[in-house]
């Protein structure tokens, strides 16, 4: 099967789970942006949950498809419709033949995904279907789509085959529930470690990071979020060598602005680190849209184990739902 694209949107690329495992030679992991919304899509379709989907970002593409063709919508609000009519999100969905799916301006959320039964037939390049745009590496082409571009699809797997058939009969009238993972609010609390250099800031600072808010700047895009609030500063200025960052890295440049690193994040940085980002919290803090407001929490480290622990535990919990909703009768 084959989908056109009728119309490009401001950003849409294709992502999996990220290209882990070359950082050490200068290759960034990318990946999505919120990974919880891309792996529940691939579950709605019966695919391996790292498996590439589409990510759309704030204003959308529209695809237009040659065959009958299973997907699901995950993410951000984006006002999605199918042939005019509103499209359901975070269940699966049987779109005709030629039919278009079009999606607006995000009203909640930044990102939404896309998963296609089967998946998306492209080359894995260095074990990832990861767009890296600045190296013109994976996804298609190494680049975001354009208006004009052509994906093709796998073949679909039991549980898609399984499902498609139900479809046929009648449309899916259950959803999965994202509220425990994801929070798509303009305003958000998230939850972060100190990081290596904190207490290298003066005492004000590390107050301030913590009581005062940050709002998100128009400049911030899938390498950082670029926050605009309180400066903080250093108790005194020191050399310090690259090191090794992540995402949600937060790191404070000579502005005193922190920036937090995001998916196509480089691998090393040289900016003091006053804070990271647990990574329970990275999928709602990269829904955030621009001038959205942040608010930081430490927490510890047993708090922020746990906070991924049961988020994994929610992921298996939605794909065994979805299985028995398959299989059962």
């Amino acid at each position: 099967m084959s989908i056109r694209v009728l119309h490009s949107g401001l950003l849409t690329t294709i992502q999996d789970v990220g290209r882990y495992g070359s950082q050490k030679y200068g290759v960034i992991v990318s990946g999505a942006m919120d990974s919880y919304s891309l792996r529940l899509a691939n579950l709605l379709v019966g695919n391996q949950e790292n498996e590439a989907a589409l990510e759309i970002t704030l204003f959308g593409t529209t695809l237009q498809f040659d065959e009958d063709t299973l997907l699901a919508i995950t993410g951000g609000d984006f006002l999605t419709t199918i042939d005019g009519l509103k499209a359901q999100l975070w269940r699966p969905i049987l779109i005709k033949k030629n039919s278009i799916l079009k999606f607006h301006s995000a009203i909640k959320g930044s990102r939404a995904y896309v998963a296609f039964a089967g998946g998306i037939d492209i080359p894995e390049i260095m074990g990832s279907k990861s767009t890296y745009m600045r190296a013109n590496i994976g996804g298609f082409k190494g680049r975001a789509l354009k208006k004009g571009d052509i994906l093709s699809t796998l073949d679909v797997g039991e549980i898609g085959n399984k499902l498609i058939q139900r479809l046929k009969k009648e449309d899916a009238t259950w959803s999965v529930d994202f509220n425990n993972l994801i929070s798509f609010d303009d305003n958000q609390l998230i939850r972060v470690l100190k990081g290596t250099e904190f207490n290298r800031f003066d005492r004000k600072s590390q107050i301030n990071f913590f009581e005062k808010p940050y709002t998100i700047t128009v400049q911030s895009d899938r390498m950082g979020y670029r926050l605009d609030g309180t400066p903080l500063s250093l108790s005194e200025n020191f050399d310090l060598l690259s090191e090794g960052v992540t995402f949600g890295t937060v790191q404070i440049p000579s502005s005193g602005q922190p920036i937090i690193l995001m998916a196509d994040r480089q691998t090393t940085g040289g900016y003091p680190k006053i804070a990271q980002v647990i990574t329970a919290d990275l999928p709602s803090l990269a829904q955030l849209q621009p001038t959205s407001t942040i608010r930081f929490k430490e927490v510890t480290l047993a708090e922020a184990e746990n906070a991924i622990y049961t988020n994994e535990q929610s992921i298996k919990n939605i794909k065994n739902a979805i299985h028995y909703k398959i299989f059962s009768n």
